[in-house]
């Protein structure tokens, strides 16, 4: 909606984890070169943790991007599942065939295709995000398939990605054969007051306008406080911190401005008192609080947006039927005929609207015209 006003090419600040925004603070850095090292020498158990929106996932499909031809790869995002089915999601995406093969059947398969790609110098990599909703039962599994090894190689990698709780489900003294092989683990901290300016400034310069808004003293300060510097949170608040700014025609954000956005987009949740924010945002619940709040409103005023644009095209197609009105005398009987007769007709009212330019002044689109030309047209 805002993209050509602001000069983007795309969305700066989309939820989608495209590795093409990947801003590298000082812990995405070294996450990222923690798995490229693990993943080049073969480490058997690697762990990323980071709180919900901190950027995992981005991580994890900018390290995909960049596996070579010599590298096979699971994916498995969903993790709320049994042992025999996660052993078969891990088969399916090998492409390996699943259907009514048991758990026996399903890992026999799964250790001689291992053995193939070793014998090819390939090296299977498993990927396992949200590993935190895992089961008690598939921790162990996952073990049980990492000692599937040569004399000298592990046959596959295991990546397990997840929020903290992962770290806590691990640390359980049942899982003390797992623990003790994992060789690297790396946690993404959220970005500090600094790192999140750079961040925000990162993202307008790959949607194509590093320029396209000045941010006035003061107003990060408050998207920090608000956002304790999870991506996510930043991402929510700017996208609609530029469709304010789009909606009022203004290229810069005031603190008042900001203030205000960032309460309505809260909805009602409390500004974050003058302590800590990271102590504030960790109280937050695991899979509810802010983030979540956020999230849905967010893509419940994505509809009301699309909505407003609609309405847009049909005030201005009002607005020239008028002008011809008030130009030659025209009356109507009622105002029915002024819209568009029906939705499928909107391209041909946007058509009919780009040609006003050649009609309409430039400073008769102005709100005081607009309102002259409704006084017409209601005989005030």
């Amino acid at each position: 909606m805002y993209l050509q006003y602001f000069g983007f090419q795309v969305k700066p600040f989309d939820l989608l984890p495209n590795p093409q925004f990947l801003y590298l603070s000082n812990s995405h850095r070294k996450a990222i070169s923690y798995l490229e090292y693990g993943l080049h020498e073969k480490a058997g158990f690697i762990l990323l943790s980071g709180e919900i929106g901190s950027g995992k996932t981005t991580i994890i499909r900018d390290i995909i991007r960049r596996i070579d031809a010599h590298t096979s790869l699971a994916l498995i995002f969903n993790t709320r599942v049994s042992s025999e089915q996660l052993i078969g999601m891990i088969n399916d995406e090998f492409g390996l065939p699943v259907e009514g093969k048991g758990k026996v059947t399903l890992l026999r398969d799964l250790n001689d295709f291992l053995i193939d790609q070793y014998a090819r110098k390939i090296q299977p990599i498993i990927i396992i995000d949200e590993a935190q909703n895992l089961s008690m039962e598939n921790p162990e599994e996952i073990r049980l398939i990492s000692n599937l090894e040569t004399a000298t190689h592990k046959l596959v990698q295991i990546v397990l990605v997840g929020q903290p709780e992962l770290k806590a489900m691990i640390s359980r003294p049942e899982l003390a054969q797992l623990r003790q092989r994992i060789s690297i683990a790396c946690h993404l901290s959220p970005l500090d007051r600094g790192e999140m300016e750079k961040y925000i400034f990162h993202r307008l310069e790959v949607a194509g306008n590093g320029n396209a808004i000045d941010f006035l003293p003061g107003t990060f300060d408050i998207i920090f406080k608000y956002s304790g510097g999870t991506p996510r949170l930043i991402n929510i608040f700017c996208d609609f911190l530029l469709l304010s700014a789009f909606a009022e025609k203004r290229k810069e954000l005031s603190v008042e401005m900001v203030q205000e956005v960032v309460g309505d987009v809260a909805l009602g949740v409390e500004p974050l008192p003058p302590f800590p924010v990271q102590e504030k945002v960790a109280s937050l619940p695991a899979e509810g609080g802010l983030l979540r709040v956020l999230e849905e409103s967010h893509e419940c005023l994505k509809k009301i947006h699309k909505s407003l644009e609609i309405l847009l095209v049909k005030e201005d197609h009002i607005l020239h039927h008028l002008l011809k009105m008030a130009a030659t005398g025209e009356r109507t009987e009622s105002g029915s005929d002024l819209l568009p007769s029906a939705p499928k007709d909107r391209e041909r009212s946007e058509e009919r609207v780009f040609k006003i330019e050649d009609i309409v002044p430039p400073e008769e689109k102005t709100a005081e015209k607009k309102r002259s030309v409704w006084s017409i047209f209601l005989g005030r």
